[in-house]
């Protein structure tokens, strides 16, 4: 049986050589191979590169994860409060121009009551050929039963026709 003998081929700047490149400064001898040592920063932290260092991004997501979805849970919760301050903008508005329309008191309250949530505190004022209409009610998340509620309200006066 014939045995081939195989040399290692580097390829360099598009040209293929046989023996590994020289040092400027080695008169065409090859460059002395570096012990693992030579690639070793030596800061006091221990740093090798691409060695301990591996699985550190994993490590560091990880962490972040829980400050993330924190953030993100917050960011829904301020979106539910500004949505319930849109609501009762517009129950209030709604409410107002019935008043202004000379609805009875009862009425303009069944108005705000059916524009809002039904646990919704409606008071309506009427004085001297102006209503007053406030609504209010308080926001809780619906995955945060613990935290403090909060209150969202929104008032409206507009002058009565006689």
């Amino acid at each position: 049986m014939r045995s081939l003998a195989v040399e290692p081929r580097l390829r360099i700047g598009g040209e293929a050589r046989s023996t590994p490149p020289t040092s400027p400064l080695s008169h065409g001898q090859p460059a002395p191979a570096r012990p693992w040592s030579a690639n070793r920063c030596l800061a006091p932290c221990g740093f090798v590169p691409g060695g301990l260092s591996r699985g550190s991004t994993t490590a560091e997501t990880a962490a972040a994860l829980p400050a993330l979805m924190i953030v993100l849970a917050a960011a829904l919760w301020m979106i539910q409060v500004v949505s319930a301050q849109l609501e009762c903008v517009d129950a209030t508005r709604a409410a107002a121009r019935a008043a202004a329309r000379g609805e009875s008191l009862e009425e303009v309250r069944r108005i705000a009551l059916s524009a809002t949530r039904p646990d919704a505190r409606v008071d309506v004022e009427r004085v001297s050929g102006s209503t007053r209409v406030r609504i209010s009610f308080q926001v809780r998340p619906a995955w945060g039963v613990p935290l403090p509620p909060v209150t969202v309200d929104s008032s409206a006066v507009t002058a009565t026709e006689p």
